[in-house]
């Protein structure tokens, strides 16, 4: 007799079934099994899950096949998917399905079967003889009393290690105990970008890969091609029970990999933006780590089964606000490591008041002395400006006349490299035109700068400079490289110019933010920032707390060698020297910061002692979206709890039409996180009614952004 599966599936969007589907099975299958069913006129991968099916239309089709050599993903793999489907007011499928490998999800039952039969035949052909191990340093005091509280306290833990003192070498050892105490015990290690992840899975397979092979590691991120994250995902979920992997190193997507022998999470850089997802299900995997880590606790019975090790020397201001004593409410532990390793010093920070030097300077003179200087002494000088491209905008002085996108409210900006204008928000792009398109006049200049015209600017500037020891047929003129996404398009391009940077070969680093954090700079002892004061003043509360993040994480590029340490500087050009953020930058004091940060978010009522949500909706119109959005928000007043959230009127979108889409949002707001959640439930088949009432044209597609970090 055929029996009833509850299935989860990728359901359309805006679907108003949100639930698993009923679907018959001549086997009694568990939950967590992998099956191929059908779904209108086409076969999907879906997942038998727990408790009861929603009804669909029509009858209930049969399960067109199982996946088997898989094993069910367990319980706790399923909580944390309904978890964050509830939270972030998803539907399951959307979020259970989007966490599996897209090769999974492509391949049928018979495609399925080749490939284990291929996995099978290869196995142990590929095995290599396990490097001798690495020396591992003694581990300073400050790195000793952090492992010893992670040992015996049950976290969640906040590491606010200072840049270069050894916070990396406190989650090896954190790995290396837990993996040498328990056979079957797994670790997942998530950093916020796929530029971050070969230098740290270079450090991880030097320590781990002599002790449990090369296998025992495994990476996941969405740089590698499908075949191989289907690789590390089946390593991960196997166990290392099964000879599967024992640690993984990930992006945001590495949260929700299937482990079942997790006994440890550490969140690297922490208060990176890039562990919140933009797309699709907007979740945060730090938060989702943390959520993870006391739910398997919870279901071993035991506080210390899985620990969760938060890292950062610019905590986000929700970790650093939660890490408080616990006497004031704080349920993180905060572990500090405030010292650089071998004695270092932080990098003295030197402020350039550019109200003092000629307008349109793009670099100080006492900058370019200072670089100049480090060139000569066979050092390395790092410049961050974080806007890439030539300039942010092409115009003509004749008729006001500006690079506009067609299609978006946003500038084109003008990339000198391949005479293009490019949008970054559509990917629209055409080449420079010869001429004014408005009024003809050919004499067209970019208006502000971006990082090729700053290196443009600097190989100028170091013209007649010379680098010491060139070798005989060498031009002994200053090396400028840059390093931003455009300069790194190509497969294994970041590596060989980070190759570059670590080997001496260039002077001068020239980059966006993607180089001011994370990587170990050994000969870098001057770091400057070339405009921050955009940020200064912005009106995203967030702003400066990312600005300050970002110099200080710019700042720990300088001086890792603690030979160097004490000539090591960190320039900052702005036209507000005075500014209350640069004074704390100064002391290197980011304790003070935050405390400033946090009493004005206080009395402002905003995150962390409020929680928010957005409603965005993207239309033909801008009237149509914040009509739909101003009419949900009326239909809500009667809903239960209403009045305990507070609904904003519908505004634009910072940048209000991308691809020729009109973009708007609502900001939704409650003192009480479990008032906003309940409100947002039941605020779902509202919204879907509304999308489909009459008068209500033009609408797209919405989104619930849950704890959103630009508002």
């Amino acid at each position: 007799m055929a029996e009833r599966l509850p299935v989860v599936v990728q359901l359309p969007a805006h679907s108003a079934l949100s639930g698993p589907l009923s679907y018959a099975s001549e086997r009694a299958l568990a939950p967590g099994t992998l099956v191929r069913v059908p779904l209108g006129k086409r076969e999907t991968l879906g997942v038998v899950w727990d408790g009861e099916a929603e009804p669909g239309p029509g009858e209930v089709r049969p399960v067109a096949a199982v996946l088997d050599g898989i094993a069910p993903l367990s319980a706790a793999w399923r909580q944390l998917v309904g978890f964050a489907a509830g939270y972030y007011q998803r539907a399951l499928g959307e979020v259970a399905l989007a966490a599996l490998p897209p090769q999974l999800r492509e391949l049928d039952a018979a495609q399925w079967q080749r490939r284990l039969g291929r996995k099978a035949r290869g196995a142990g052909a590929g095995d290599a003889a396990a490097p001798d191990p690495a020396p591992v340093p003694a581990p300073s005091a400050e790195q000793a009393a952090a492992l010893a509280r992670l040992r015996s306290e049950a976290g969640p833990f906040l590491l606010f290690g200072s840049t270069g003192s050894g916070k990396t070498e406190v989650y090896l050892r954190a790995v290396q105990e837990l993996l040498a105490a328990d056979p079957a015990a797994q670790a997942l290690v998530m950093v916020p970008e796929i530029n971050l992840t070969p230098q740290l899975q270079a450090r991880f397979a030097a320590r781990f890969a002599p002790l449990y092979g090369p296998q025992a590691l495994v990476a996941l991120h969405s740089g590698m091609t499908p075949a191989q994250r289907l690789a590390s995902w089946l390593a991960a979920h196997a166990g290392a029970a099964a000879g599967g992997a024992r640690i993984v190193l990930g992006t945001r997507m590495a949260v929700f990999a299937s482990m079942p022998g997790l006994r440890l999470i550490v969140v690297d850089e922490e208060h990176d933006p890039s562990y919140k997802q933009q797309e699709g299900a907007r979740y945060s995997a730090r938060d989702l780590a943390v959520y993870r880590a006391r739910q398997e606790s919870r279901r071993a019975g035991d506080p210390q089964h899985c620990r969760v090790l938060l890292g950062s020397a610019t905590p986000s201001l929700e970790s650093w606000h939660h890490s408080r004593p616990a006497a004031e409410g704080g349920r993180y532990q905060r572990l500090a490591m405030p010292s650089r390793i071998g004695a270092g010093r932080l990098p003295a920070v030197r402020l350039v008041d550019m109200g003092l030097v000629p307008r349109h300077t793009q670099i100080a003179p006492a900058l370019v002395a200072a670089i100049a200087e480090r060139i000569a002494r066979g050092e390395q000088s790092m410049l961050l400006l974080n806007r890439r491209g030539y300039a942010p905008v092409l115009g003509c002085a004749s008729c006001d006349w500006k690079s506009l996108c067609p299609h978006c409210s946003a500038y084109r900006v003008f990339h000198k490299i391949d005479r293009s204008l490019r949008c970054h928000h559509c990917g629209f792009a055409e080449r420079v035109p010869q001429a004014c398109p408005e009024c003809g006049d050919v004499d067209l200049a970019p208006i502000g700068r971006g990082t090729e015209r700053l290196e443009e600017h600097l190989e100028h500037l170091l013209a007649h400079v010379e680098r010491p020891g060139a070798a005989d047929g060498e031009s002994p003129r200053a090396r400028v490289l840059r390093i931003d996404a455009d300069s790194t398009r190509r497969k294994g391009a970041l590596e060989e110019q980070l190759a570059r940077v670590h080997a001496g070969t260039v002077d001068v680093l020239v980059g966006t933010q993607m180089i001011a954090k994370g990587h170990d700079f050994r000969r870098i002892t001057l770091v400057a920032a070339v405009n921050p004061d955009g940020a200064l003043f912005s009106s995203d509360f967030r702003a400066p707390e990312r600005l300050f993040a970002l110099l200080m994480q710019a700042a720990g590029r300088a001086g890792r060698d603690a030979a160097q340490g004490a000539a090591s500087e960190m320039w900052i050009q702005t036209a507000h020297p005075q500014h209350p953020l640069f004074a704390a930058l100064r002391r290197h004091d980011f304790p003070a910061f935050a405390a400033a940060q946090l009493a004005e978010r206080q009395q402002a009522g905003m995150p962390p002692f409020s929680h928010q949500a957005l409603v965005r909706a993207e239309a033909r119109t801008q009237q149509a979206a914040q009509a739909f959005l101003a009419q949900a928000g009326a239909d809500a007043e009667a809903l239960p709890g209403a009045d305990l959230v507070s609904r904003y009127p519908p505004v634009p979108m910072a940048v209000q039409r991308v691809a020729n889409v009109e973009r708007a949002q609502m900001l939704v707001e409650s003192d009480s996180r479990a008032a906003l959640q309940q409100f947002l439930a039941a605020w779902q088949p509202v919204l879907h009614a509304t999308r489909r009432a009459a008068g209500i044209e033009g609408v797209l597609r919405w989104a619930v952004d849950v704890d959103p970090l630009a508002v």
